[in-house]
């Protein structure tokens, strides 16, 4: 029984290293994007509950569970599109040459729309924050909003 559990985690371990090692930057950053995704869900939920209390007679400051679904739907959107470009990085890294297609370009897509949803991430979190009041470094959002269109120019 010990040993194909051991067997098992062994099995689970190298398949776990495979991948990491097969997508190296593209899982610290689907890692990155997953926390961020839950911070900025928080803090949307912190910032409704901060509005309901300074607007106690108006229900659109309020928070939702009707919001708050549609927010989980389109972080589930943006999975489902992170799966698209990784799996378009593959078909076109995997079978371009075999199919005798030519392809320069060394843009990985899983990696750049990942990049794109955690700059949408960041920019949300600060929203939210402004929310709740804080004063935001204009800096700050000026550097999202240049990585964001810098992200964009490299995929035209």
């Amino acid at each position: 029984m010990k040993t194909n559990f051991n067997f098992e985690k062994s099995v689970v371990a190298a398949i776990g290293a495979w991948i990491s090692n097969t997508m190296e930057l593209l899982i610290p950053t689907l890692m990155l994007l997953t926390v961020l995704m839950v911070i900025d869900y928080i803090s949307g939920m912190l910032a409704a509950k901060k509005e309901a209390i300074e607007y106690p007679d108006k229900p659109q400051y309020r928070w939702s569970s009707k919001k708050s679904l549609i927010g989980i739907y389109k972080k589930i959107g943006y999975i489902l599109t992170i799966l698209v470009a990784v799996s378009t990085d593959y078909l076109i890294h995997k079978f371009a040459v075999e199919l005798g297609l030519r392809f320069d370009s060394k843009t990985l897509f899983g990696l750049l729309v990942s990049v794109w949803f955690i700059i949408n991430e960041l920019l949300s979190i600060l929203e939210n924050a402004n929310r709740m009041g804080v004063v935001l470094p204009g800096f700050l959002v000026k550097i999202l909003i240049s990585m964001k269109n810098s992200v964009d120019d490299k995929v035209e």
